[in-house]
């Protein structure tokens, strides 16, 4: 029995996609933590099991770990909290299911950064580690899926790309790092959990096949989209300001203001992709298949989907 959390969320629809198709083959009877089951995918009504509620929540977890095999653990954003709210104290409760049940393999969704110097002043980044830390001592196999940032995430500026050909960060231009496909994630994940012939704790990089500065992306964009996109460089303090502007708790807004800078210092750098195996989608791949027809769709249609 596999577990999906998050099952309806960017990298968790995908995932259970990909293990909808491939888990009969394997033996595996999969079940979904879902707060809306409505939202689930046509293709998995039937099909897997469903316990509805958050899966931060003890009396969840306990129904949905019973009987588990492998989990895949994500943790949902929440800027209404403290980081350590967000990440430790959101996985907890599960961390206690995990051994209470015999879990035997969980992979989660994580961070790059461990062992840089940046890694302890890196706000979200460092909460994710600390929760990875978390999980690996309830006793189980762990792989933690230390990812940098994701090209999905440029998903949120579709309207400022289409209607004033901008997208914005805070790191240097010229600055080159790692960027991943939510896509890859799902389909990493995927083969660990259906191959649990790996034990102990580790991570495993998932990289993406090319280091990319904002440069990069705007040059790619450019040519995949067929009109000019260019980088506007954000300041740390604008980003303060507008993340505050939105309701968000001050110390959630903190550590993606110190995230950001650990980005920008290297953080996500300096990593071997020589063992790298799997998919790699490039970011024109990406953009051709993603972004363009979110871009080219109607404000109004891009509203209903």
């Amino acid at each position: 029995m596999i577990v999906i959390t998050a099952p309806t969320g960017n990298i968790g629809r995908r995932l259970l996609s990909l293990l909808l198709r491939a888990a009969p083959a394997h033996g595996e009877e999969l079940r979904v933590v879902v707060r809306d089951p409505t939202r689930l995918p046509e293709a998995a009504r039937g099909r897997v099991e469903v316990v509805t509620g958050s899966h931060g929540d003890a009396a969840t977890v306990e129904r949905a770990f019973t009987g588990a095999d492998a989990v895949f653990w994500l943790v949902p954003p929440d800027a209404s909290v403290t980081p350590d709210d967000a990440y430790s104290g959101f996985t907890r409760p599960a961390v206690q299911a995990f051994a209470a049940h015999g879990v035997g393999h969980v992979v989660g969704v994580s961070a790059l950064g461990r062992g840089t110097p940046q890694a302890a002043r890196a706000g979200l980044v460092t909460a994710s580690l600390a929760m990875d830390d978390l999980i690996a001592g309830a006793g189980v196999a762990y792989r933690a899926l230390a990812s940098p940032s994701f090209f999905d995430n440029l998903l949120e500026e579709v309207d400022s790309i289409r209607d004033d050909g901008v997208f914005t960060d805070t790191v240097a231009a010229d600055r080159p790092a790692p960027m991943v496909a939510a896509a890859d994630i799902a389909a990493t994940a995927a083969g660990l959990l259906l191959d649990r012939s790996w034990s102990g704790v580790d991570s495993v990089s998932v990289l993406g096949p090319q280091d990319l500065s904002p440069n990069d992306l705007a040059r790619i964009m450019t040519q995949e989209l067929g009109r000019p996109v260019h980088y506007q460089r954000q300041s740390l303090d604008e980003l303060r300001s507008a993340l505050l502007g939105h309701g968000l708790n001050e110390a959630f807004v903190e550590a993606m203001v110190d995230m950001k800078r650990a980005k920008d210092q290297g953080l996500d750098s300096g990593i071997d992709r020589s063992p790298q195996t799997g998919p790699a989608t490039t970011f024109a791949q990406w953009c051709a298949q993603t972004l363009k027809p979110a871009v080219l769709a109607t404000p109004e249609a891009a509203d209903a989907h």
